[in-house]
């Protein structure tokens, strides 16, 4: 592989990755029912709707799942795969299912590190800004609370002190390593053409 090939690569990974995280932030922005009125899920929305609009016409939303921008976000990972094999000078043609099945895995690996990444920046927050009104902060408490939620009714109270993130940390952290990971290992599939393994 020539250092053109690996500079390509590289370009194609970070601006396709870039692309992938803000069409996967448009599912699960539905998901969660985080206010779509916020300047940076305006911005989402505008990033995705030209990619999004005519994919929602075959692909309709089922229980409240936005599954066209969920197809679209496996679209472009398996995309992004292609052409970093394809760089990487291997044939595809007859392993297309294969790289599809990898694609499923590198959203689903992308989505946990959505939430995990949230928390870590939901907790910072806790403690420099609480309450804090800014439209960044209110989208990462409404995207966390989901997953929070369920876990401080579990929880008894400590006097104010809210250790529900780390239990979510470790909740995330073992389907990635025992999910994640083993789909990954079983099907052969290289770190390289996900970043977010």
């Amino acid at each position: 592989m020539t250092g053109l090939n690996t500079a390509l690569i590289y370009i194609v990974q970070t601006l396709g990755s870039l692309y992938l995280l803000i069409v996967l932030l448009r599912f699960i922005l539905q998901l969660v029912r985080a206010d779509f009125y916020n300047p940076l899920s305006q911005f989402v929305v505008k990033a995705t709707q030209p990619l999004l609009k005519p994919l929602r016409r075959v692909i309709p939303g089922f229980a409240g799942l936005d599954l066209a921008s969920l197809v679209l976000a496996i679209l472009v990972q398996l995309l992004l795969m292609l052409v970093t094999l394809t760089l990487m000078g291997y044939g595809v043609g007859a392993y297309i299912l294969q790289v599809l099945i990898w694609a499923v895995i590198g959203v689903t690996s992308l989505f946990l590190k959505v939430f995990f990444f949230a928390l870590i920046v939901s907790v910072i927050l806790s403690w420099v800004a609480p309450g804090s009104y800014n439209p960044g902060a209110q989208l990462v408490n409404q995207i966390c609370e989901p997953l929070l939620a369920p876990i401080r009714r579990i929880l008894p109270g400590l006097g104010g002190l809210d250790i529900s993130p780390i239990f979510a940390f470790i909740a995330i952290n073992l389907v990635d390593m025992l999910v994640i990971g083993n789909l990954a290992a079983m099907t052969g599939m290289p770190q390289m053409l996900s970043p977010f393994l």
